[in-house]
């Protein structure tokens, strides 16, 4: 049975890859499994991979609300753009959660050459990284050869300049990406000792591990948010679900402009995609 890729591409239907994206939610092997039985026989060949995420999300929905949320990941990040998120704030708060000191600079840094826009800062173990974060509108999409080259010559430029005094020394450069990265990027990302992060590669700190491990979900990936009410939580700058979880509902109603029961049911639904159990095969490496 043949499934059809956003690529367009025809690949062979895997129910064993299906099933590990049930569990990578921290849903019990047992849960996808009865997910799994309702889902097969709903299956067709020539289907496309979105008509089977969505199949697989709605069948989730009836077992684990929190559950059928943390698997919305990847439709969740890109929600954030239309929502007036900034994927560069979210990847700094991922950052955070892991000790790193991470910012989204005000303004623009100076290079030997030229100024620099630059996406992420951050310091841990007494290293700077220099960081761009690539955001991606589609699940086909790459981060390819000319956008891995440009960040390293951008990375290249403000080494020289902090050799002259211009701006900070950046000790490492990296990429993170929602998407993919193609093979000449990788290549040459490895070549140059880049720290590069996909949705899932490299395998043992991929992004969706980082998120999944220490469940580091967006708001966004409340699928029953309104339109005004994601712009309201762009606008407050809270991204993470455990941001909104810690708040009171007067002050998350006053805040995004919603009455404290709708507010209420949200942080409700924000300590419940939190509180879940946590993935121990997406423990990526600190």
């Amino acid at each position: 049975m043949k499934i059809i890729k956003s690529s367009g591409v025809e690949v062979r239907y895997d129910p064993e890859k299906v099933r590990k994206s049930i569990i990578r939610t921290g849903a019990t092997p047992e849960m996808a499994e009865q997910v799994m039985k309702r889902v097969e026989p709903k299956v067709r060949d020539g289907m496309t991979t979105k008509e089977l995420y969505k199949m697989v999300l709605d069948e989730l929905k009836k077992d684990s609300l929190c559950f059928a949320c943390r698997y919305n990941l990847r439709e969740a990040i890109l929600k954030m753009g239309p929502a007036g998120f900034k994927f560069e704030k979210y990847v700094a708060g991922i950052l955070r959660a892991y000790k790193y000191d991470a910012r989204v600079p005000d303004e623009e840094l100076k290079g030997s050459c030229v100024k620099h826009e630059v996406d992420v800062v951050a310091e841990k173990n007494g290293r700077t990284m220099f960081i761009e974060a690539k955001f991606r509108n589609k699940f086909s999409d790459y981060v390819n050869l000319k956008d891995t080259m440009a960040t390293w010559a951008r990375f290249l430029d403000l080494v020289d300049g902090a050799a002259v005094g211009k701006t900070i020394h950046f000790d490492e450069a990296w990429i993170v990406t929602n998407g993919g990265f193609s093979d000449r990027a990788k290549q040459f990302g490895v070549c140059k000792g880049m720290h590069m992060i996909g949705w899932n590669f490299p395998p043992e700190r991929s992004l969706v591990g980082m998120v999944d491990y220490m469940t580091l979900y967006p708001v966004t990936v409340l699928a029953d948010l309104k339109q005004h009410e994601l712009e309201g939580f762009a606008r407050q700058r809270m991204i993470l679900c455990r941001e909104v979880a810690e708040k009171e509902p007067d002050e998350i109603a006053e805040q995004i402009g919603i009455s404290e029961e709708r507010a209420s049911e949200i942080i409700e639904m924000c300590g419940l995609v939190v509180e879940g159990e946590h993935v121990e095969e997406a423990h990526p490496k600190k």
